[in-house]
Order: structure tokens, then C-alpha cells, then sequence
């Protein structure tokens, strides 16, 4: 089985091709330019290098989110035509599951902390079984106090990663009371890979979608929603 996986759901833009247990390509980068300008170019440098027929693939793996609500739609919008255009089914990996999938072996929980802005975390908490990975609690989005309270009362020592370790990093420092440490920049951030590597697991399960029933997975409403929403019980109180 060979997936083509996206990642656009933070700063992050990656794209990667795996065929069953190999990696064939990864492409990651990560700074100032949007991902409207780079995920195309890169998927494009990748078919060329690997000398790839898109249609020799078996589905489209995509960070569904939570993450950037920019960068989701770009990801999601380019899955989803590429889906379209080749008739592949889509398979959506939660972002934050993904992220869990970066460390690897360990018996520590892992908690991926995703910046959410205003003192919340896109986060989750995780434990490796054997070749899997288990959910201690789903991918969600709280204050950094909620989650750190729920790892101190765990009491396991505990792998923080995500681009939130840079945000909450003295927080964590302070409060949390359980042994921790911070995954090495080799694996803090999002990686196509990972997506692909739970797509793979996901396909197999049956858990895929058209591309036209896809859409990606904000977990909050967007600020101009929230405002929208303020608005109309601010009329309705007048």
C-alpha cells in the first residue's frame, strides 16, 4: 500500500510518501512562507524525484487537525483536489495523534501540546503498546493548567513535543510535578511520515472517506465565528 501524506496544521509544511513499512520521500520545511505557496511545489519535487505516478497511489493522508484554521483549509483543499482529480479515497489522521506518533519506543505518556492562543493547548495524552499506540485521552483543547493537572495526577513521567513546548515551556517547569522531558527538534513537530504511518493503520481499518465528504477538523470555532456568535446574544439580550 503507498500513501501520500500532508501535514499543513501549524507552522510546519510537510509532504511524504510511504509504501507499507518505507519511507520513500520526505519533504519538510519550516519558515515564513505560506503553505499555498509550498505544498504543491512540494509534492511536485517529490513525484519528479521518486519519478512517481500519482495514480500508483493508494489514498491521500491528510492532518485533519485540530491546528492553524489557515493552514487546515490549504491542506484539506489540496487533498481533497487531488482526491477528485484521482479518484483516491482520503484518509483523515488527527493531528495530535500523529504528533504522538513521532516518539518512538518509550514507556513514558507522551502529551503533545499544539499552540491554540490564549493560554490553551491543542493537546492529548498517549502510551506505546506494543506496535500501537494508546489513547489516555483524546485529542482536545484546553487551558495548559487542565492538562498539566491531568498529568500530575497520572503521576507517570510524561514527553512533551509540539510547537506548544516553546509557548508552555515555563509552566511546565513550574507545575508540572511528575518526572518530564522535552523531545529532542528532530521529532518536536509535525511530520508527514507520522500521518502516514497512522494513515496506514487507519486505511486498514476501513476508516476512510470520499473526497468530496472530507473536511477538516477544526475542535473550536474560529475567532470571526465566536464573534459572530457574541453578536447575535448581545442582540438578542438588547
Amino acid at each position: 500500500m503507498k500513501l501520500l501524506a500532508i501535514d499543513s496544521s501549524g507552522v510546519v509544511a510537510s509532504v511524504a510518501v510511504v509504501d507499507e513499512d518505507k519511507v520513500l520521500a520526505e519533504y519538510t520545511i519550516n519558515n515564513k512562507k505560506t503553505h499555498s505557496q509550498t505544498l504543491l511545489p512540494m509534492i511536485d519535487e517529490i513525484v519528479k524525484m521518486l519519478e512517481l505516478d500519482l495514480e500508483e497511489i493508494d489514498a491521500i493522508a491528510i492532518s485533519e487537525g485540530p491546528g492553524s484554521f489557515t493552514g487546515l483549509r490549504i491542506g484539506s483543499a489540496t487533498a481533497k483536489g487531488m482526491g477528485l482529480a484521482l479518484g483516491k479515497r482520503i484518509v483523515e489522521v488527527p493531528t495530535v495523534d500523529a504528533l504522538a506518533w513521532n516518539v518512538w519506543p518509550t514507556s513514558s505518556l507522551i502529551c503533545p501540546l499544539m499552540d491554540a492562543r490564549r493560554q490553551q493547548t491543542y493537546t492529548g495524552l498517549y502510551k506505546r503498546k506494543d506496535n500501537d499506540i494508546e489513547v489516555v485521552k483524546a485529542q482536545c483543547v484546553v487551558k495548559i493548567e487542565e492538562i498539566v493537572e491531568q498529568i500530575n495526577e497520572l503521576g507517570q513521567e510524561v514527553i512533551f513535543l509540539g510547537d506548544g513546548v516553546k509557548v508552555f515551556k515555563e509552566y511546565i517547569k513550574e507545575n508540572v510535578k511528575v518526572p518530564f522531558m522535552f523531545a529532542p527538534v528532530s521529532i518536536n513537530e509535525q511530520r508527514a511520515s507520522s500521518v502516514a504511518c497512522l494513515g496506514m493503520k487507519l486505511v486498514k481499518e476501513g476508516k476512510t472517506c470520499s473526497a468530496s465528504e472530507h473536511k477538516p477538523n477544526y475542535l473550536r470555532l474560529s475567532q470571526a465565528e465566536r464573534e459572530r456568535q457574541q453578536k447575535v446574544r448581545d442582540f438578542k439580550i438588547c
